[in-house]
Order: structure tokens, then sequence, then C-alpha cells
């Protein structure tokens, strides 16, 4: 098979990302509600926009392709609880600009593809707008998670006009197809049961299931090539 990774090779980023601030801020009290939720509209109005480009991709291809390499768009922003929870895992201060400055996810949209052609190609159509700037990519697919967990993620920063001003909103794009989805979602069901011990056993189990998933998605794009996708 074609290396498909290769569509993105010109861009290729991971590691930390360089802290820049990219919202306004009144002060640093992650306590202030007010300044907290003004924040959220930012990244609000970030995922709108992302949101709005990918629908057009979306739309475009059901009326003017052969077929459409977008299954389904998801958008969310994390809340304060799950926000602060990250911040405290990683050692961060709880302020605003810590906040802002080193999480990356606040503002999420996850894309489903089909095939596993179809997330490189989708992330390349998104990443070469000019108004779409490529922060950091970490390539799941290629280096699964330890676990099994397989996705492209993309942490991009999109400019967004305002009525008087602009800013620069981070989002974190996650790109991954039908099978790692399916992977992943009941994977974080089994885990995250509260009141039952996940043992080494089930985890064995779980990444064997990522991986037999994982040839049924390399089986269907071998299909996809032979088809002529």
């Amino acid at each position: 098979m074609t290396e498909i990774c290769d569509i993105l090779d010109n861009c290729s980023v991971e590691g930390e990302v360089e802290q820049v601030t990219f919202l306004p801020q009144i002060n640093d009290q992650m306590d202030d509600k007010a300044q907290f939720e003004r924040l959220m509209f930012f990244y609000e109005a970030g995922i709108r926009q992302m949101t709005t480009k990918l629908e057009i991709l979306d739309r475009e291809f059901q009326h003017g392709k052969d077929r459409n390499p977008i299954e389904n768009i998801k958008g969310r922003l994390k809340s304060l609880e799950s926000i602060e929870k990250k911040m405290e895992k990683r050692g961060l201060p709880m302020t605003i600009s810590s906040m802002v400055n080193n999480i990356y996810d606040i503002a999420g949209i996850r894309v489903i593809c089909p095939f596993i052609t179809d997330v490189y190609q989708i992330a390349q159509m998104l990443i070469s707008q000019t108004d779409v700037e490529l922060v950091q990519m970490k390539d799941y697919i290629r280096n699964p998670k330890e676990n099994g967990y397989r996705s492209l993620h993309l942490i991009v920063k999109i400019t967004v006009f305002f009525s008087d001003t602009a800013h620069q909103v981070p989002i974190e794009i996650q790109l991954r197809t039908i099978a790692m989805n399916f992977w992943a979602s009941t994977e974080h069901q089994l885990r995250y049961k509260k009141d039952k011990e996940f043992t080494p056993e089930m985890h064995k189990r779980l990444k064997t299931c990522a991986e037999l998933m994982a040839d049924a998605d390399y089986q269907m794009q071998k299909l996809a090539e032979e088809i002529h996708f």
C-alpha cells in the first residue's frame, strides 16, 4: 500500500508547543466565573468557525465529488472541572494564563472518516487554508499509544474576527476512521467505569481489540485502493 502518511510529510510537527497567549484576559484568577465564561466564548467561536470550514468541505463532497471522505463532525468545549483536573495532573499553576498557554484541547473537534487516507487528506485540506496555522501534529495512527489508541491529532490556530478585533484561537482537531472511533468510544466506556477495577488482563484484551480494528482498517483501505478511491 502507498505510504498514506506522505501527504503530511512536509508539515509534520511533534513535541511541545511554544507558550503564546492567544486570547485576552482581564486577570489571572481561575475562579473568576465571568472571565472564564468570556474565554469560553472565544473558544466556542473558534469551534464554530472551524466547524463551518469542515461543513463546507462536507457539502462540497456531497454535491460535487464521487464520494465523501467526511462521515461525521462533532465539536465540544472542555468543562472547568475537566480543565482543572488536567492542570492539576500536569502540576500547572491554577491561573488563566497557565490554562491558555498550556491546555490546547479546550476547544476540540472530532472528524470521523471512512478510510485512513481520508484522515490525512482532510487534514491536508484544512492546514492548506491560509487562515489556519498548524501548531502541532501527533500521529497516533503511525505511532499508536501504548494502549492501542489510534488517531491523528492536530493543534491549529484559527483567526476569529469579532466586532472590533481579531484573536487567534487554538483548537485541537482529532481525525480518525470509523473503526478507530468505535474502539476509542467503547474503550472509554469500559476503562472509566468507576466502580470496577481495570485489570492488566482487561488492558491486554482491549489492546488486542485495537489491533484487530487496525487490521480491519488497513484491509478496507486496500479494498478502497483496488476500487480506485
